[in-house]
């Protein structure tokens, strides 16, 4: 007897990649349409952070190789427009082969060959953008998709379609269901004041080093604790500048310095202030995390999408701006004095930040594309 097609499991592919700003928000809208019942494939380039964040989470994955696109008009951008063909065509075969009842894409150029695979097969998709400037993939397919999902109200005027929506960014459960004290406990630290420090995904530079060289006055005059996760690729030269400026960093206790934390919601949670770049995920899960934060937006984004983002949450009073050209140990500590001499301006920020908070946002994408799947 066969199976009915309202009884048929749903197949769902989630796209995107590159950063986490892109993979998260993809990772915890396919885990929680598999917690409903549908089958997941996760289409991405397996160069890139997200096959392994995928596989770990026990998704399917199916290998594009795409990558951004030049900045420069010269060849180099023909021959991307050939690696976009194949990978799309690839996309194509991936459609025909497994037949999803929709495709859902986070944005990033890494989301291109299947959503674009979508448009040529008529394939139901709907995307998701981060950003407060919305990225030349969401704002190319919008036009043709089922729904488009936005992290900014005012991202709405970016885009071509009346289908657009301010869910908020998809965020992992975990931030509702860990508390400060289970977080620090979890990593070993006590109940004060903490600091944690990280530059992204990816790392950055500049962040690590203004705190590296301002690590030892503020461990001598507040009783505080820091967590710091430098980027897999900055973090042996953050601990040769740790090795000049600071080598008592090995006895401190109240001193946390790692490349990575696969499990990033527990420092996200356990701290009180983050010093970050401005992702928009990064600040939706600060937002979750009811955290103040200063923000460093990258000064080379996309559509210098981070500064909008950073001035979106400095417009509502959330977090405290600062460039990336003053970026440095004297404005850093200047900063962190006046907020640790302050608990009220850090309640401030964090009840601000927390009101931001878009809590349902996984839920209601889920919803979304439950409902038209299953129309």
């Amino acid at each position: 007897m066969e199976m009915s097609e309202s009884n048929r499991q749903k197949t769902v592919f989630i796209t995107g990649g590159g950063t986490g700003g892109h993979i998260y928000p993809a990772i915890a809208v396919a885990n929680a349409l598999r917690e409903a019942g549908c089958k997941i494939y996760y289409v991405g380039n397996p160069k890139n952070l997200e096959k392994e964040i995928a596989q770990k989470e026990g998704l399917d994955f199916l290998e594009v190789d795409i990558s951004g696109m030049p900045r420069r008009a010269d060849f180099c951008v023909f021959k991307w427009m050939w690696k976009l063909f194949i990978a799309t065509a690839r996309a194509i075969g991936y459609i025909f082969k497994y037949k999803p009842d929709m495709v859902f894409g986070t944005g990033g150029y890494v989301s291109a060959p299947a959503l674009f695979a979508s448009v040529l097969t008529k394939t139901p998709f709907a995307t998701h953008d981060c950003d407060a400037a919305p990225g030349i993939v969401s704002k190319t397919v919008a036009p043709f998709a089922k729904f488009v999902s936005l992290a900014f109200e005012g991202s709405k005027n970016c885009v071509n379609t009346r289908k657009a929506v301010c869910f908020g960014n998809p965020i992992r459960k975990e931030f509702s269901q860990i508390d400060k004290i289970t977080a620090r406990e979890e990593l070993n630290l006590l109940n004060k004041p903490t600091l944690l420090v990280m530059g992204g995904s990816q790392g950055a530079k500049t962040l690590n080093k203004a705190l590296v060289y301002t690590l030892e006055d503020l461990f001598k005059e507040f009783d505080i604790q820091i967590i710091h996760q430098t980027g897999k690729k900055n973090y042996d030269g953050t601990v040769e500048m740790l090795e000049k400026v600071y080598p008592a960093y090995k006895e401190n206790n109240n001193y946390i310095l790692r490349p990575y934390f696969d499990r990033m919601f527990t420092p996200l949670i356990a701290a009180d202030i983050a010093f970050t770049r401005a992702g928009s995920l990064s600040i939706s899960e600060l937002c979750a995390a009811g955290a103040a934060s200063i923000l460093v937006p990258y000064p080379y984004a996309a559509a210098d999408h981070q500064r909008k983002n950073a001035r979106e949450m400095e417009k509502y009073h959330a977090a405290i701006y600062l460039e990336d050209r003053d970026c440095n140990s004297a404005n850093l500590y200047k900063i962190l004095r006046d907020l640790f001499n302050s608990p009220t301006e850090i309640t401030l920020l964090q009840e601000k930040a927390k009101s931001l908070a878009k809590p349902y946002a996984t839920r209601e994408i889920t919803t979304e594309i439950l409902n038209i799947i299953n129309c």
